[in-house]
């Protein structure tokens, strides 16, 4: 590839999709306690959720140091030209690490050719974008080109998520303990979306599982209307027998030319907490 996608840990991507197109991660950083681990690297998923269950606490994150960007960006041959597909900058400083590290090699090397960008969505919504990148990249796009097409499609990428239970929200002091309480009890359900402007804001709260499902798939139509070129990606968190079941209901629904399916990373599992899913794709 004359082009190389480079991306974090704020993303959830099928291996298959990294290992076709070569694509760099860059790990966050997973807390639990004085204990740090990075994701997808030093702690796996099964060892997450095992110590998830022992701490009272919900583990943090943090974002890769620009350092860690600076090296990765590094040890890419000098004429290789970088595109960053970076974790949105309403939900973490990685945008602003990808940033600075970008500028302290070109402060050494200013021939060089790095674009990042800040995607505005997470999970499905990363892996979305930067199969969109990989697909324009094997078409030949140059990248001048790729930038302002990755850049448009930004702007035009849905990321919708359903919690499936409130205990990680609450617990991570994203909702209040009385008006979750209050939630549980009525088993009501957050539908959620990437705003505008890249950070996370609820859009209804529906009572039922089955009932909060089938609104999460209705609400795809009024993004989209075309869906014959479009692709649709779902990640799910520790849930792979429900995100299947969505997934199915939403191509018998509407007819998405491909998917991918992956599982949530430790740190969109962090919050989203078990059953969670998300989904994205392109509005008209």
């Amino acid at each position: 590839m004359h082009i190389k996608i480079l991306t974090d840990g704020g993303g959830d991507f099928p291996q298959s999709l990294i290992d076709e197109h070569q694509v760099k991660i860059i790990p966050l950083n997973i807390h639990f306690g004085q204990e740090q681990y990075k994701s997808g690297e030093t702690i796996d998923l099964p060892t997450f959720y095992q110590k998830l269950k022992q701490s009272e606490e919900l583990p943090s994150t943090s974002s890769p140091s620009p350092n860690e960007f600076y090296d990765a960006f590094k040890a890419e041959p000098a004429d290789l030209p970088l595109l960053v597909l970076s974790l949105s900058q309403g939900l973490s400083s990685t945008y602003e690490s990808a940033v600075m590290g970008k500028n302290m090699l070109l402060e050494e090397e200013p021939d060089r050719q790095i674009a990042v960008l800040n995607t505005k969505t997470a999970s499905s919504g990363m892996a979305l974008l930067v199969q969109e990148a990989a697909d324009k990249i094997q078409e030949g796009y140059d990248f001048d080109p790729l930038v302002a097409h990755m850049e448009d499609k930004i702007e035009h990428t849905a990321t919708l998520f359903i919690l499936k239970t409130l205990e990680n929200v609450i617990k991570g002091g994203r909702l209040d303990k009385v008006k979750g309480t209050i939630a549980k009890t009525l088993n009501i359900k957050l539908l959620m979306r990437s705003s505008e402007e890249g950070s996370i804001e609820v859009t209804e709260k529906v009572r039922g599982d089955k009932k909060s499902i089938r609104r999460f798939v209705d609400q795809i139509g009024e993004y989209a209307h075309q869906f014959e070129d479009k692709m649709i990606a779902l990640t799910h968190c520790n849930d792979e027998e429900r995100g299947k079941s969505v997934l199915d209901a939403i191509k018998n629904r509407y007819a998405f030319k491909d998917s991918i399916f992956t599982e949530t990373g430790p740190v969109i599992s962090t919050y989203a907490g078990e059953g969670g899913l998300v989904i994205a794709f392109f509005k008209d």
